[in-house]
């Protein structure tokens, strides 16, 4: 089977296009390692030729691949005006088959050695699809499906285009530490900034035995949904128990929270160093919770230098969650396990902090050595 893989917006890299298509190629080979696929590329196209066995894996790997806007399974044939019109009758006998009513010709022609130009090849492949297949009928503005044709040094005819992830290829960006809560929004946030070309290592603060077990398992569960968009993950599992506790016996409670995502903060600049990372990515959402008030971000931004990203900022809880139910991620965040930012949550935390104020709680908490030991003795896994 041979598949046609559409660039989107790495095409506009001009010069530096070349690497971005390298590294694309790159990621593509590890989606189908062990499915024997043999990858041509050519002009803007990713020409995939896999095993019949293997349609299912290369499907799969196609549909989480960043940097295509589409793929298709296509047909293969000679460089001839009677072979490219065999072609579309086929296509569209397997489209009269679907129960498919309306459709037109699309044609793209790279090799212009072709006797006939697109337009010919659009009349001429239209005409002989209607007297082959007279069920078929054409509309050139709303069809039921369209039939491809494009001539390059073969032709390639296809109409089952299937609409890709677009953006641009894992990796191209560096990588970014994701702070992986176990919720909803930061898996989402991990998926948009791999849609950026951002490799992706996570960090998972816990306060065992306050949580549990099962809580880290939904954690590393989610960091393996997110690791099938992003070539893989580590996880950083960081244990912030005695941090925790240091917080609830020495700060004001209402400020509970403001001060423990200052100290992850902290911490996760501090793995950000050690691992290479560019930045540090959260899954807040301006106003969501108390956390996350302009002034509250403010406050937990204050102790790092190490920038922050913040894809789902001005996104509403219903577009997040449509993201997480496409990435596969929705029924695992759900599931009923505490995190340590909801352990000790206070009932009426600070709503609009002050960042004088939060440093000054921030400093007599005289907690630079329980974090740096948590981040020290921190557990990594690869998923």
């Amino acid at each position: 089977m041979v598949y046609l893989l559409k660039l989107g917006e790495l095409t506009l890299k001009g010069g530096n296009r070349g690497e971005f298509e390298k590294v694309l190629k790159r990621n593509l080979k590890a989606l189908l390692k062990g499915a024997a696929a043999e990858i041509r590329v050519t002009n803007g196209r990713y020409f995939v030729d896999v095993p019949e066995e293997c349609v299912k894996q290369a499907e799969n790997a196609f549909s989480r691949l960043f940097g295509i806007t589409g793929w298709a399974s296509t047909r293969v044939c000679e460089k001839t005006v009677d072979a490219m019109l065999a072609a579309c009758i086929a296509e569209a006998r397997v489209l009269e088959q679907k129960d498919v009513k309306t459709f037109k010709i699309e044609a793209r022609r790279t090799d212009k050695s072709f006797p006939l130009d697109s337009y010919g090849v659009m009349a001429n492949a239209g005409r002989s699809v209607l007297e082959s297949v007279p069920t078929l009928k054409v509309d050139v503005k709303t069809p039921s499906a369209v039939i491809n044709v494009e001539i390059r040094e073969r032709i390639y005819v296809y109409s089952n285009n299937v609409k890709g992830l677009r953006g641009l290829p894992v990796s191209v960006a560096g990588r970014g530490l994701l702070l992986l809560s176990g919720g909803i929004d930061s898996p989402v946030a991990g998926f948009l900034m791999a849609g950026r070309g951002m490799s992706i290592d996570a960090a998972h603060f816990h306060a065992y035995p306050f949580t549990s077990d099962e809580a880290q398992q939904k954690v590393a569960k989610l960091a393996e949904i997110l690791g099938r968009y992003t070539i893989g993950v580590r996880l950083h599992i960081v244990r912030f128990t005695d941090v925790q506790m240091r917080i609830k016996e020495r700060a004001p409670f209402p400020w509970a929270t403001v001060l423990l995502r200052m100290a992850m903060m902290k911490a996760s600049e501090n793995i950000a160093l050690q691992c290479k990372a560019k930045c540090l990515i959260t899954g807040e959402s301006l106003s969501q919770v108390a956390s996350q008030t302009a002034e509250n971000i403010a406050c937990t931004q204050s102790v790092v230098a190490t920038p922050i990203l913040r894809p789902l900022i001005g996104m509403d809880k219903e577009a997040i969650i449509r993201i997480s139910e496409k990435i596969g991620a929705y029924r695992t965040s759900i599931l009923p396990y505490e995190d340590c930012c909801t352990l000790f949550s206070p009932k009426h935390p600070v709503l609009r902090g002050d960042v004088k104020e939060a440093l000054s709680l921030f400093e007599k908490l005289d907690i630079a050595v329980l974090i740096e030991r948590s981040v020290k003795e921190r557990v990594v896994y690869r998923l």
